[in-house]
């Protein structure tokens, strides 16, 4: 009975409707209509015989694979500190940190165009000082979308981490240290295997998030990058057609939920071995 409230809300939102996008991604093409009557494969098969799906998802996925990559390298080390219980000025860290969260995704990714045009900030900085003659190419491209993907998911790598990081006795540190541990042996074989769910749980919102991502990579690719979620959203509501845009968001989400497990799995293993 507990469990009744929980089990209904997950039924109504979340079974319900994806049973329902399901049932459109077998849905025949419409005119003028989402849909018309009768039920087709035709959807999944215009998706595996297409370069130009498979080349979207396979960039979609790419994109989200590094910048998972990229927010862990750089959330590592800042939630190990943040973690530290003699960290002075915690508040003002915490602040810095969730600071990306305090501001709309439309803004923050408005910020990133400002930034990286080709006379943005950074390239008129960059052709003043003589560092280049010619504006660089930091937009309409993978490399601008996940430079601000980056910092718009990097506080979900880094609170995880440092909640791991928190839940580490210091007393586990402090006797490795006097049995003769180095620093690089007590992160190795102590503190990345105990903040191990953390991390995990880190790298798995990050790459989801990545991947249904839709204002930022919409706004800093434009035209020239088209991830899934942006095709998906074209697919429905600009030219109309909800089956395609069902099937295409239904193959993303079994591709990245195959990922998700597999990552999973593997570093489960791999630091229960170790």
């Amino acid at each position: 009975m507990l469990l009744l409230p929980a089990a209904i809300l997950l039924i109504v939102f979340m079974a319900i409707p994806y049973l329902n996008i399901l049932v459109t991604s077998f849905r025949n093409p419409g005119q003028g209509t989402p849909y018309a009557d009768g039920y087709t494969l035709m959807n999944y098969a215009r998706i595996f015989s297409s370069p130009l799906y498979q080349g979207q998802l396979f960039n979609t996925l790419w994109i989200g694979i590094v910048t998972t990559f990229a927010t862990l390298v750089i959330g590592l080390p800042v939630a190990f500190q943040l973690g530290r219980a003699d960290l002075r000025w915690r508040g003002l860290a915490y602040g810095i940190v969730l600071s990306p969260l305090l501001v709309g995704i439309v803004i923050r990714s408005y910020g990133w165009t400002i930034l990286l045009g080709n006379n943005g900030v950074i390239n008129r900085t960059l052709i003043n000082l003589g560092l280049t003659e010619y504006p660089l190419p930091l937009m309409y491209n993978s490399l601008g979308i996940i430079i601000a993907l980056v910092h718009v998911f990097l506080p979900f790598m880094i609170l995880p981490i440092m909640s791991a990081v928190q839940s580490i006795d210091p007393a586990v540190v402090s006797a490795a240290r006097s049995l003769g541990a180095g620093r690089a042996t007590v992160i190795r074989r102590i503190l990345l295997p105990l903040a191990m769910p953390g991390i995990q749980a880190g790298c798995i919102l990050v790459f989801v998030l990545s991947l249904s991502a839709y204002v930022t990579p919409a706004m800093i690719g434009g035209l020239r990058v088209k991830t899934m979620a942006v095709t998906v959203v074209d697919a429905l509501l600009d030219t109309f057609q909800w089956p395609l845009g069902a099937a295409l968001a239904l193959m993303l989400s079994a591709i990245g939920a195959v990922i998700v497990m597999i990552f999973a799995r593997a570093t489960r293993m791999k630091w229960k071995v170790g």
